[in-house]
């Protein structure tokens, strides 16, 4: 398997997020990248590429532009009005309040976001284009005959809206893939997100279309962030009604009941017959993962992998969340190695 791969992920290094009330050190970091790298090459997954710099009209094609022209612009913005330090919102518009882009970029970062946990720094948007363009890159491939992609991509994407940034994502390297796939003809996506947090950025963004089928597996948003979307009732709306299946867990969730998610969400995604997936391979669904509840182990990765290969369909995965960093190479090239074996 191919995995595509860019050294500029290492320019969103944020100095501290939000979290459990106070400022601490980011768990999404330049080593997430590095630890899977080394696993890929340590275990000899296949070749390792260097992306395609596909411009800015993918992006378009997903992100509103107004939000685009923020994202490359907010940190400018911000280090002449507060020095250079990382950008985090402090004010957010809420039920009741007014819908307007303000000037200012205090305004301005509290418009495009959700949360606090997210910092952009001088190098976010390289980094983020930089992710993009990896998954596009990996799309490419399959697009071109390939079985199977590893976009090993970092800032992670998922959380990321049509217009808004969170949950350490800016780009929605998920959702640009899979638009790139279908305006290269490819007639129906599936997209799987095994994430631990709900992929609420790629589930707004095909809402209301029926070409695009989002299955997401992830904690209940009663407990668990980003809790405002991710209910097991929200099915799509319009065209896209019952395209849109979310299979929430509690806290505590092990193998044998995720499993029994995945399965319903694998029957549904080939009732779809989609022409490609693309994968949202997050791994923070691991027992030891820092900022998430479910109980799974390393092996059960490979079990994973398996699953996703019995869709036996194109499939490219875009690497997500996961933050325990002494496992994390193991458990996401798990997923491809277990894929690899039983497709072969």
């Amino acid at each position: 398997m191919i995995t595509i791969y860019s050294d500029d992920h290492r320019l969103q290094a944020g100095r501290a997020e939000l979290i459990d009330g106070a400022l601490a050190p980011c768990h999404e970091c330049p080593a997430r990248a590095g630890a899977v790298l080394a696993r890929v090459r340590e275990v000899g997954l296949g070749e390792i590429v260097a992306p395609t710099d596909h411009g800015s009209a993918p992006l378009s094609r997903v992100h509103a532009e107004p939000f685009l022209i923020f994202l490359r612009t907010a940190h400018e913005q911000w280090r002449a009005e507060h020095g250079d330090t990382d950008a985090l919102p402090l004010s957010w518009p809420v039920r009741g309040t007014t819908n307007r882009e303000p000037e200012t970029i205090d305004g301005r970062l509290g418009y495009f976001s959700f949360d606090a946990g997210t910092p952009i720094t001088a190098g976010t948007w390289r980094a983020a284009c930089a992710a993009a363009n990896v998954a596009l890159s990996g799309a490419a491939s399959i697009a071109n005959g390939a079985a199977a992609a590893f976009a090993l991509c970092r800032p992670p994407g998922h959380h990321a809206g049509r217009d808004v940034y969170g949950g350490y994502c800016f780009l929605n390297n998920a959702a640009v893939a899979t638009q790139a796939l279908r305006d290269g003809g490819a007639e129906r996506i599936a997209i799987l997100d095994v994430d631990y947090h709900h992929g609420n950025g790629t589930q707004s963004i095909f809402y209301e279309r029926s070409d695009v089928l989002f299955v997401s597996l992830h904690g209940d948003p009663a407990q668990e962030y980003p809790y405002f979307s991710g209910y097991g009732d929200e099915t799509g709306v319009g065209l896209g009604k019952g395209f849109n299946l979310n299979l929430p867990m509690c806290w505590g969730a092990e193998w044998a009941t995720y499993a029994a998610a995945l399965e319903a969400g694998l029957l549904r995604i080939a009732q779809f017959a989609p022409t490609a997936l693309v994968v949202s391979l997050g791994v923070d669904t691991y027992a030891g993962d820092p900022i998430s509840r479910f109980q799974l182990r390393s092996d059960d990765y490979c079990r994973l992998g398996e699953r996703i290969a019995g869709a036996s369909t194109p499939t490219l995965f875009v690497l997500e969340g996961g933050y325990a960093l002494h496992a994390l190479g193991a458990n996401v090239v798990n997923v491809l190695a277990g894929f690899e074996q039983a497709r072969d």
